[in-house]
């Protein structure tokens, strides 16, 4: 919870845009070089190149979760109508581990905004079993919601997000 009382995801308007209201189950640290994520961080395109390093909590190895990331402010946040942008998709992470451990089913797609404040969020869902989660056909117009309702993923477990823009831009996120 943040300094307010308020939710951070309700904040940033992840809860509404892209996931259901949910409860955090599960520990979910994302590092991007020596810079841990945490909800609202401002990161330029430079600093996200490399996928992160993604850590997940659990207590047991025979429970695997699923990991997406998307862009919710495709093309720009004052016309998301490309809203989501898959940028990153792994499954069968076993608990107490990392992406490391899980299969990429789409390879990772550095952020890289060329209109405005993008928020980007990392998003993790327990499974159902091994091996039950497929990649999509494609990633514009992903839809997180559709996708956890097509694998029975239920609501997240875990999430974080953070705000990107290209490397030279500048001003504050409009409303």
């Amino acid at each position: 919870m943040s300094l307010s009382g308020k939710d951070p995801h309700v904040v940033g308007r992840v809860v509404g845009d892209v996931v259901d209201p949910f409860t955090r189950l599960i520990s979910l640290k994302v590092t991007y070089g020596q810079r841990q994520v945490t909800n609202g961080l401002d990161l330029r395109s430079s600093q996200v190149v490399n996928k992160p390093m993604v850590e997940i909590g659990g207590f047991d190895l025979r429970n695997f979760y699923t990991l997406v990331m998307v862009d919710l402010d495709v093309p720009s946040p004052s016309n998301p109508y490309l809203r989501e942008y898959l940028h990153w998709l792994v499954t069968d992470i076993p608990a107490t581990t990392g992406t490391a451990f899980g299969n990429e089913m789409v390879c990772y797609e550095n952020p890289c905004p060329t209109s405005g404040i993008h928020r980007l969020v990392l998003i993790m869902f327990r499974q159902l079993g091994r091996q039950t989660v497929y990649a999509p056909e494609w990633r514009q117009r992903f839809n997180t919601r559709e996708f956890a309702e097509n694998y029975n993923l239920g609501l997240p477990l875990a999430a974080v997000f953070f705000n990107c823009q290209r490397q030279n831009g500048c001003g504050g996120r409009r409303s």
